[in-house]
């Protein structure tokens, strides 16, 4: 056996090298939600499943097609048809075979064409750094989150719904766009457009918010065309000129969008990004109560040990002889000063510490803009209302003051006149 720098101390079982590789193949992104191009041969139906090889004149591929992956698949393709798939890599170790375990197939002529632009634009994108720069970080405590989707969408109630429940009251600001057809690549571009000028300090002061300091765009799932909206160049350069933060919240699991590619921060679906970028309120309040906690512990452990070292000194000072009375006193009065500084700075450090979070907190909080005039409206399920569009004259509806509520009839409803 050779003895290079990659030799084993032992013969390993096959079933356990080729498992090894089959784990390094599923992890490896490269091997994951690829898109393929190449010519349809043995396609055969077997118990469901659909198994076919994809070829070119320089190799050739296993494919599936489980039958529980419910795709619906073009009825002309056939032996000999030219197709672009989109799978991952897998390998069965039974038989140590390599497959591909597809999500999509569709013909050159309806998806081939479009699949080679995102290509070419994911490889530009790559070889100007895009997808390599830093990313920003998501805030800990958002104060100002816009979400860039459907404005009746089944996403954004479910958004709206997660907010309300982990951070009642945080302040949202929803841009509607088209997410899907010939104009939502324009709708996309204009709603992020809309988000960089609200993240702006002097903006947002003069509309009496805070500024915008993450952004949700996405929308629910779809098919390849209805998602193509984020793999075009204006949407992930819209992305990446934001000055805060952006996820990508596109609803699909089968490939990834360019738009996942650039953005700070991938969620699986809508309601994932919520997830992931807004704390629940009731979880940091037990966080700060922990904090509070440690605090007067650890300050109360340290009050101890310099406590028994002190009593230490105490003792050995009165059994200690004459000519060390005066260096055992001296050692006395530094110890006690030394523990009354450090008891006085971690009682300090701690509060302040606390202090922050308190302020945070409590900045977070609806009531402080409710006590700079504003008032918020909403339903009679606790929704809070912020357009025109959810309002129904007839309706009654809730105001919420600083200092109280009231209820009210609308009466009338007028819409803004769009500026000449």
């Amino acid at each position: 056996m050779s003895s290079g720098p990659h030799t084993t101390t032992g013969p390993l079982p096959i079933g356990q090298f080729v498992k090894l590789v089959q784990s390094t193949v599923k992890q490896d992104p490269l091997f994951q939600h690829q898109a393929l191009r190449g010519e349809v041969s043995q396609w055969k139906i077997h118990n469901g499943n659909i198994y076919f090889k994809l070829r070119d004149n320089d190799g050739q591929l296993d494919c599936v097609i489980w039958r529980n992956a419910r795709l619906t698949v073009d009825p002309s393709i056939k032996e000999g048809t030219e197709a672009v798939v989109i799978g991952s890599l897998d390998l069965w170790p039974k038989r140590g075979n390599l497959q591909l375990v597809v999500q999509r197939i569709e013909p050159v002529r309806t998806l081939g064409a479009l699949e080679e632009a995102k290509r070419a634009l994911i490889e530009s994108l790559k070889q100007e750094g895009a997808l390599d720069r830093p990313r920003m970080a998501l805030p800990g405590m958002p104060k100002h989150v816009a979400i860039v989707t459907g404005t009746e969408s089944a996403a954004l109630s479910d958004m709206k719904r997660l907010i309300s429940n982990r951070w009642p009251g945080l302040r949202t600001t929803v841009i509607g766009v088209l997410v899907q057809g010939d104009r939502a690549v324009n709708e996309l571009v204009r709603g992020l457009a809309v988000t960089r000028a609200l993240s702006r300090t002097d903006v947002a002061d003069r509309l009496g918010l805070p500024p915008v300091d993450a952004v949700i765009v996405g929308r629910g799932g779809g098919s390849v065309e209805d998602l193509w909206a984020f793999n075009l160049e204006p949407v992930a350069r819209a992305i990446l000129a934001s000055p805060v933060p952006i996820i990508s919240a596109v609803g699909h699991e089968q490939d990834v969008l360019v738009s996942d590619l650039v953005a700070d921060a991938r969620a699986s679906t809508p309601s994932n990004a919520v997830e992931i970028l807004i704390p629940d309120r009731h979880s940091v309040m037990m966080m700060l109560d922990e904090v509070d906690m440690r605090m007067g512990e650890a300050v109360m452990r340290r009050f101890g040990e310099l406590r028994q070292r002190l009593m230490l000194l105490t003792t050995q000072l009165k059994h200690a002889p004459g000519k060390g009375v005066f260096r055992a006193k001296e050692q006395l009065t530094g110890l006690a000063n030394r523990m009354n500084r450090s008891a006085e700075h971690s009682i300090s450090m701690q509060q302040q510490r606390l202090a922050r979070l308190e302020a945070t907190l409590a900045a977070s909080h609806p009531h402080r803009v409710l006590e700079r005039g504003y008032t918020m409206v909403q339903n009679h399920d606790g929704d809070v209302l912020t357009t025109l569009a959810s309002l129904q004259q007839g309706q009654t509806v809730n105001l919420q003051f600083a200092d109280g509520r009231a209820a009210a009839d609308v009466h009338t409803i007028e819409p803004k006149e769009e500026d000449k």
